[in-house]
């Protein structure tokens, strides 16, 4: 297959965190879009348990730590044989932080680090290991954050980890030559488990800023991740933000 010939729509796709809230409509989304979906979480919820039953040819799920590499690459493999070549991944699993960073202690913020930031580094060099020898070419989209253009209070590390996937991802783009095509989508904030740590008040701050008046759901960020996926796009490279016009 020739570099100029387009990447065609992903068919198995692997994403980390899919047990619930947006990773949990990105799992649906995939497969709503044609595609197999490979997906772990540390928790695997009931909704994710009930679509594995319902889908068992398009759906492999399975209890993993994202940090523990030796069982994610196991997880990779097992899926593999399960529904076939990975050829697309979705970076995006990732824990909060409620703390200011004076307060946020040196174990805090290397888990923080090794959850946000190492271990979507690492899943992605193992993806594409198993990708770059089955299929050739495919989709990598990082799902980052809001945090990693502005600054929100509490959020430092968090923060940190967001902004350097947004950096490896355009390194990334660059090293794949436009057989696997990468981007980020980076939503403002979710009236969700994570956001919840902010506060009450400092949500309202944020919603009454923000042009559209509300808080970003999943269905604002999934149908742009399935565009990625399986639109015979030129987008490399770059960080889509979707937060309602807050940064304006």
């Amino acid at each position: 297959m020739s570099e100029s010939t387009p990447i065609p729509a992903a068919r198995v796709v692997l994403i980390s965190g899919g047990s619930r809230g947006l990773g949990l409509d990105l799992v649906r989304g995939a497969l709503d879009g044609g595609a197999k979906v490979a997906t772990f979480a540390r928790t695997i919820t009931p909704e994710l348990e009930q679509l594995a039953a319902e889908r068992p040819d398009d759906v492999h799920i399975g209890s993993v730590d994202a940090t523990d590499e030796k069982a994610v690459r196991t997880f990779i493999k097992e899926a593999a044989e399960h529904l076939g070549p990975i050829d697309s991944l979705i970076n995006n699993a990732a824990i909060g932080q409620d703390s200011l960073h004076v307060h946020t202690s040196p174990e805090r913020i290397a888990d923080i680090i090794g959850t946000n930031l190492t271990a979507p580094l690492l899943l992605t060099r193992a993806f594409l290991r198993h990708a770059m020898a089955k299929v050739g070419r495919g989709r990598i989209i990082m799902v980052t954050s809001i945090c990693a253009q502005r600054g929100y209070s509490g959020l430092v590390a968090y923060s940190a980890t967001k902004g350097g996937l947004d950096s490896a991802m355009r390194a990334l783009a660059r090293e794949m030559h436009g057989r696997f095509l990468v981007n980020s989508i980076a939503p403002g904030f979710f009236a969700s488990e994570m956001s919840s740590v902010l506060g009450t008040e400092q949500l309202s701050t944020i919603t009454r800023r923000t042009p559209t008046g509300r808080l970003v759901e999943p269905a604002n960020v999934t149908p742009l991740v399935k565009s990625l996926l399986f639109d015979d796009t030129n987008l490399n490279g770059q960080v889509i933000v979707v937060d309602g016009g807050g940064g304006i």
